[in-house]
């Protein structure tokens, strides 16, 4: 009798184990991952806050989609929500879906025989489908992102051509506070080396890509990849494909051979939808000068990121140095808000701070229609003309 006590006794305490870290681990550690560094912020002025109500933002990468975190609950940990993006007076929310990251992600150098976003989607409970299959990922994101929208009721759309752009644009001006929401991927491992899974992708919603994220792949070379080469054959394929549908072609994470490649093929402007610039912190993954200039050659548009891997620091100070790098080396015309928020980064605001970039800005002496076209009227031209098909 007491050896059963003791079997069921050891049962119980696996099940309650288990209960405990499926209910409290994602959220743990979300949170520690998503976090805040807690520095101090100047306060925003009158006037600042005034002119940032009465701009139309876009930010280009968010990674948000990838945690259990219902998108239009307010949370008191993460970077996004509806509620954060309504404080932060967003038109437009960029959400990556992201498939797959190798353990000990670094910035030089992964291979792709690891992947860490196996064990969380069987600790967030996600669908089965989606423990074994990349492109289950981005789908099941895609199924989050539509649930979200139902649930709002007209809150939050999905953005899957210019005409809806206009519309959201137009119900903004009419006093609503209605938000745009716009597929990403972050990297293109998810087509799982298959051509069609592209237009599986592309019905499902998804109007921008990454061609690769912290390691090589079938289509591209990542800047942190082992062997970091250029576009593949395969590759190539992908991006004709791309730009006839109206898919945006990402750059961020793509080897700088990779970068080269897409843009001596490229019919359409590309985006670097987050990131940084090497002048102003001189990590890997960030521009160089000659890739800023080649990215405006191309009329493409460069997304600026928060955290310390993109601007050598937190402080809107940082992320209004590099975007000034941009308009003084290239043009005011190709700089963007990229923020990576939920991307497993620090940074100093979430997004229920942005107007820390505009008072940035105007402290850094741009000008009120300069600020308009970083904080998001770049944003929507490149997005209305990059989305339709050819």
């Amino acid at each position: 009798m007491t050896k059963k006590k003791t079997f069921y006794g050891v049962i119980l305490f696996i099940i309650l184990l288990a209960f405990a870290y499926f209910a409290f681990a994602p959220k743990i550690f979300d949170s520690n991952t998503n976090a805040l560094d807690g520095k101090a912020l100047p306060p925003i002025t009158k006037e600042a806050q005034k002119f940032h109500d009465s701009l139309t933002i876009v930010d280009l990468h968010s990674d948000t989609l990838l945690w259990k975190r219902s998108l239009i609950d307010d949370a008191d940990y993460g970077h996004m929500d509806l509620g954060r993006l309504q404080d932060g007076n967003v038109a437009l929310q960029i959400f990556s879906s992201v498939t797959k990251t190798p353990r000990g992600q670094n910035y030089d150098s992964n291979s792709a025989e690891t992947d860490n976003i196996t064990l969380l989607a069987v600790s967030q409970l996600q669908p089965v489908r989606t423990w074994n299959s990349l492109l289950n990922r981005s789908l099941y994101h895609a199924e989050k992102l539509d649930d979200a929208v139902a649930e709002t009721e007209g809150a939050l759309v999905n953005i899957q051509s210019s005409r809806s752009i206009d519309q959201m644009l137009n119900a903004r001006s009419n006093g609503g506070n209605r938000i745009g929401a716009l597929l990403s991927i972050e990297g293109l491992q998810n087509l799982e080396g298959k051509r069609e899974n592209l237009d599986k992708l592309y019905d499902a919603g998804f109007r921008m890509a990454g061609l690769a994220h912290f390691f090589d792949n079938e289509v591209a070379g990542s800047m942190h990849g082992t062997k970091k080469y250029g576009l593949t054959k395969f590759g190539r394929e992908i991006v004709r494909e791309m730009e006839s549908k109206g898919m945006i072609v990402d750059i961020a994470h793509a080897s700088r051979t990779a970068v080269k490649d897409v843009l001596a093929m490229a019919r359409r402007p590309v985006v670097s939808s987050h990131g940084g610039v090497k002048a102003k912190c001189n990590v890997n993954r960030n521009l160089n000068d000659d890739e800023i200039l080649a990215i405006a050659a191309n009329g493409g548009l460069i997304g600026v990121g928060y955290w310390e891997g993109a601007v050598c620091d937190t402080s809107p100070a940082s992320i209004a140095a590099a975007m000034k790098h941009i308009r003084d080396i290239a043009g005011i015309e190709y700089i963007a808000l990229g923020s990576d928020y939920d991307g497993a980064v620090i940074t100093r605001f979430d997004t229920s701070g942005l107007v820390h970039i505009t008072q940035a800005l105007m402290e850094a002496g741009f000008s009120k229609d300069e600020i308009r076209a970083v904080m998001g009227g770049n944003a929507i031209r490149f997005l209305k003309a990059g989305i339709e098909p050819l």
